[in-house]
């Protein structure tokens, strides 16, 4: 029974740890109040140091109980995640994912493969958020993250390269003709440039020399812009030159509304990755969106 009263122990804590408030807790797990503080209370022998500190007016959690915190949530969620996976037969494609995309290809590429998704699986609800900043999916709760290229810190996450696409660089005929056109990478300094803002530092380039390797050309941004379709709509109105992936320019380079300027420098291939929560892995509602999402990246559809 030990290691059971254990567990009654950490769940009792997290409830009241994020209620702030043992009634709270006691509600949300069935049980007394009394039941509840007793268990905090023997977790808090048991590791040998205070969690909650208790005051007439409203508990506080102590440093240790802040660092518990973190760790305790997550088992918890690991848990419950292997009992949602093993008790739905392992491929029960319902409840509700939450997804966060890139703005621009969230809405054109993404939203319709989701929306395809939802009609076949009927029990699948979705939350979708889209937007070009960079998001903690462990911080801010979200099952599964797609981004164009790769993320500098993931710990605690899954990630799987789905496709690429090479990221060309764009303006419109109308900004060609009164600006003329770059035949050197260094000649974008004499441009207008059009670069995307990330956490408040401006997005450079990324270009290839022959036989070289991935090249950062940082330039001075005539415009910084924080949406992906906002970025290709002003360079499409001939505010200057722009570098997106191939998925948000192709229609524009169709219908003669862009144009592509160094072409040989514009192939650096750009990857799109999804990132999703470790203690997700088990949702096969998670496991169903990548793999449906890895096809369509090999089929060249993202």
């Amino acid at each position: 029974m030990g290691q059971i009263d254990h567990l009654a122990g950490v769940q009792a804590f997290v409830e009241a740890a994020e209620h702030l408030n043992f009634t709270e807790a006691a509600r949300a797990l069935g049980v007394t109040k009394s039941a509840v503080g007793k268990s905090v209370s023997r977790l808090e022998a048991r590791l040998g140091v205070e969690l909650i500190h208790r005051s007439t007016r409203r508990l506080v959690l102590t440093t240790d109980g802040e660092a518990y915190l973190a760790v305790a949530r997550r088992a918890l969620e690991e848990i419950s995640a292997a009992e949602t996976f093993l008790s739905s037969g392992n491929s029960d494609i319902a409840g509700r994912l939450r997804v966060d995309g890139p703005a621009a290809w969230g809405r054109e590429v993404l939203l319709p493969i989701l929306a395809e998704i939802a009609r076949e699986h009927p029990g699948l609800h979705l939350s979708m958020t889209f937007t070009d900043r960079i998001i903690d999916p462990l911080e801010e709760r979200v099952d599964l993250v797609l981004r164009f290229g790769e993320t500098a810190d993931t710990t605690g996450l899954i990630t799987r390269k789905l496709a690429e696409q090479r990221a060309p660089l764009v303006a419109a005929p109308s900004y060609l003709a009164r600006k003329g056109t770059p035949r050197t990478p260094e000649d974008l300094n004499r441009h207008d440039c059009i670069t995307g803002v990330r956490r408040d530092v401006p997005i450079g380039y990324r270009i290839a020399r022959e036989s070289g390797p991935m090249e950062r050309l940082h330039v001075v941004p005539t415009h910084e812009i924080g949406d992906g379709s906002a970025v290709v709509e002003a360079a499409i109105a001939g505010l200057g030159i722009a570098q997106m992936p191939w998925s948000l320019v192709v229609k524009g380079l169709a219908d003669g509304r862009l144009i592509e300027v160094l072409p040989e420098y514009g192939t650096v291939p750009v990857g799109i990755y999804a990132l999703w929560p470790k203690t997700r892995h088990l949702l096969a509602r998670v496991r169903h969106v990548v793999d449906v999402l890895s096809e369509k990246g090999q089929r060249g559809e993202l």
